[in-house]
């Protein structure tokens, strides 16, 4: 491996401009933001080393083997996030970077492309949402934020916004924006500098030329990339990706899922490949309403093919990534089944706090060869009622998805092997296995206390609703709903309904609480808006109403504003105890459980 004498940044870019470099399949995705690229630039005008690079000759019988990448060069947040796949021509070889990828794309769109991100409040399926942004260099002003630590003022920023003046109290249109790519109808002749700041009106015209000199410097004069170059003869494939993993592994936002993902992509041998297909799978669950990532997609895949679950470089074996490949429509599948149950049953990326705690559920499906029917199948009730309330009580019991998450996964997978010819979920075998490693599903009455305490939106709240009150039928959307409206507890409404005033502080301090919610299907909930509870109920068929009070630990309670205090406390005990009973706490006390009067009824409440 030699050491090469150093080029300058027009010279790279335009050889990658010209297909003579390119991005093995190896590498992980472009993830620099703007502020990423704005320090690189800056580096580069104040002189500064920008890192060495790493190349490999490849000669065309290797290339033929790899699979390359072009470098992304308009980067767009939906359209046109990743690089594409490059062709590489029969007989042709290539030069691959296999070290400062991330550098190398964010001067190409610095000097050659543009960025389009998402604005605030823009709705995702709006062209006009991305707003298509160049790099500028400002020629008048310093950067704002000196806790930055830049000296030039770069920013990615539309036609629209350069042109604007930096504030009404320019007098004169001074055109301070200088677009980066320009550099490159610059020359070394300073008197141009001094035409260029003067036709833009710029004040200070010795700053506006330095700093078009800095730049100029920066991009066509100065070689500031150094970089090693590693020749086909002097190294063998498996040698140079040896190299690669040690590079990068030093890397800040190289996780090993970004590099077992781009070794796998090497070894799949079917169109789109390995990064294509994950990437494509995220996206599919996530439209389901979740936060899944390609760490959970490639983490399930390994536990659903009996793999190492852990993201080692031994566990990307070609044997490994065979069985994934040749098993990935069944692998897909089961993922996006198991993402509806969780759907169904209610749950969404707020409420599944750990996204691990589905790839058992996965593998349970998998194994079984469940098919769609399984997710409204009438004889599959009692099962899926059964993994939604074990999925429930490990979301509710702190820490238990926190550590050591590969030896559970391996664990919980044994024991649903183990299992196998045993009907229904195998639900006391999993809990073994978390008792085995000192992460027992039992709760005591501290946790349990800590659980009442859950308020309005909080993680955990819509679990814990979940499994207080089961049978809802989660085909439908449900919501987390105030039983008495939040939109009546401010103090001139409680004062009108007749709350004395040293009691309102308490009325405000208990809405948002859990003996205060409910969960409520969609449509009825905005059907219900701000009704007090014992006027919404008589909106209910008459045979609904005894038995959805009795269902949410209302019955025999004073459902009027002025009864909030006394029935949160009762309701707050008769939730507790259901608690109590759910997770099976035992040897505690029911404390101040209200059991309501059996002949109470509706006609009751008046």
């Amino acid at each position: 491996m030699g050491f090469e004498s150093a080029k300058h940044v027009e010279q790279v870019l335009r050889e990658i401009h010209a297909r003579e470099y390119l991005l093995p399949a190896i590498q992980r995705e472009f993830v620099w933001d703007t502020n990423d690229i704005v320090k690189l630039f800056d580096s580069l005008l104040r002189g500064y080393p920008v890192g060495s690079f790493l190349f490999w000759k490849v000669d065309p019988e290797t290339a033929k083997e790899y699979v390359f990448y072009n470098f992304l060069t308009n980067f767009h947040e939906r359209d046109q996030p990743y690089a594409v796949r490059a062709t590489v021509p029969t007989g042709v070889g290539t030069t691959a970077v296999l070290d400062g990828q991330q550098r190398l794309t964010a001067l190409n769109i610095g000097l050659y492309g543009s960025h389009a991100m998402r604005r605030r409040y823009g709705r995702s399926s709006s062209t006009h949402a991305y707003p298509k942004k160049k790099l500028y260099l400002n020629l008048v002003d310093s950067p704002p934020d000196e806790e930055l630590g830049l000296k030039y003022d770069l920013r990615f920023l539309t036609a629209d916004e350069a042109r604007t003046p930096a504030s009404s109290e320019d007098i004169q249109a001074v055109d301070r924006w200088f677009p980066v790519g320009d550099v490159f109808t610059l020359t070394e002749d300073p008197v141009a500098y001094i035409d260029v700041v003067t036709e833009r009106a710029i004040p200070d015209i010795r700053e506006g030329a330095r700093r078009l000199g800095a730049l100029h410097n920066a991009v066509r004069k100065t070689p500031s990339m150094n970089y090693y170059l590693i020749g086909e003869k002097e190294r063998t494939p498996d040698e140079v990706l040896e190299i690669f993993i040690r590079v990068n592994q030093g890397g800040e936002k190289l996780t090993n899922s970004d590099l077992l993902l781009s070794m796998a992509t090497n070894q799949w041998s079917t169109e789109p490949g390995a990064r294509e297909e994950v990437r494509n799978l995220t996206a599919e669950l996530n439209t389901r309403g979740f936060n899944f990532d390609k760490d959970f997609v490639l983490k399930t895949a390994l536990t659903l093919v009996g793999a190492d679950v852990r993201f080692k470089v031994e566990t990307i074996t070609h044997q490994n990534i065979t069985k994934v490949e040749s098993d990935w429509s069944r692998i897909s599948a089961t993922l996006l089944r198991t993402v509806d149950l969780l759907k169904l049953s209610g749950f969404s990326r707020e409420s599944l706090t750990a996204n691990n705690a589905a790839i058992p559920i996965a593998y349970y499906l998998h194994q079984r060869s469940a098919s769609d029917s399984f997710l409204d199948s009438t004889a599959k009730a009692g099962e899926r009622a059964d993994i939604i309330r074990w999925l429930t009580r490990t979301l509710l019991k702190q820490g238990v998805w926190g550590s050591g998450p590969d030896t559970l996964l391996t664990r919980l997978r044994t024991a649903i092997d183990r299992e196998s010819s045993n009907l229904g979920f195998p639900t006391a075998a999993l809990d073994a296995e978390f008792a085995g490693l000192g992460k027992a599903l039992s709760f005591d009455d501290a946790e349990v206390d800590g659980l009442m305490e859950l308020s309005y939106g909080a993680r955990g709240t819509f679990a814990t609703l979940a499994i207080l009150y089961p049978g809802l039928d989660f085909s439908k959307e449900f919501h987390e709903d105030h039983i008495w409206p939040k939109s009546l507890f401010t103090r001139r409404r409680l004062e009108e309904a007749g709350v004395s005033a040293d009691r309102i502080d308490d009325y405000v301090a208990r809405v948002n609480s859990l003996p205060n919610l409910q969960l409520l299907e969609g449509r009825v909930n905005q059907e219900k808006l701000a009704k007090l509870p014992a006027a919404w109920i008589q909106t209910l068929p008459e045979v609904r109403r005894d038995p959805y009070l009795r269902e949410n630990d209302l019955d025999g309670l004073d459902l009027a504003l002025t009864g909030f205090l006394a029935s949160f406390d009762a309701r707050r005990g008769r939730i507790r105890a259901r608690l109590i009973q759910a997770l099976g706490v035992s040897g505690t006390t029911h404390g101040d459980f209200d059991q309501p009067d059996p002949s109470t009824s509706l006609a009751a409440l008046g």
